[in-house]
């Protein structure tokens, strides 16, 4: 279940980025809903919002970091809440949907865009909604959640 949904990220992830950049030029804009929501081709070369900017072995090593700890601690995940491992699985597929951006072209492909934020994908969306799902489970936690 958590294996089908990393790849189901990843997977959606790189064939969105990939209709875009076969699609549309960098820096083209098409408004879906004026004013509210465009599709908008650019390449991040940083983190979240551009920071860090031309970091890029410094992405790709935390995201390696990220993958070898959950292979290595897989047994003690699975023992966790479902909540838990949903969102350590939205992480690590957001984070490995973006790192093969930066291992092939060296910048994150980013096309969302709702006009007062900047600039987001996929796997922005993964990262942040696993980060926020892990930070409730530690806030909250039942003992199910804290076994491991």
């Amino acid at each position: 279940m958590l294996l089908l949904l990393v790849l189901f990220i990843i997977l959606l992830d790189q064939i969105i980025k990939y209709f875009v950049s076969t699609n549309m030029f960098l820096g083209q804009s098409i408004p879906v809903l004026p004013q509210i929501f465009h599709l908008t081709y650019i390449q991040n070369p940083g983190a979240a919002f551009g920071i860090l900017e031309n970091q890029r072995y410094l992405f790709i090593l935390i995201a390696a970091v990220l993958i070898v700890a959950v292979i290595y601690f897989y047994k003690k995940i699975i023992q966790l809440s479902k909540l838990f491992q949903v969102g350590i699985a939205l992480l690590f597929g957001g984070a490995i949907g973006n790192m093969i951006d930066r291992i092939f072209i060296g910048r994150v492909i980013d096309y969302m865009d709702f006009r007062i934020w900047p600039v987001f994908n996929l796997a922005d969306i993964a990262i942040v909604s696993g980060c926020a799902i892990i930070a409730f489970n530690l806030l909250f936690k039942t003992e199910r959640s804290y076994k491991a």
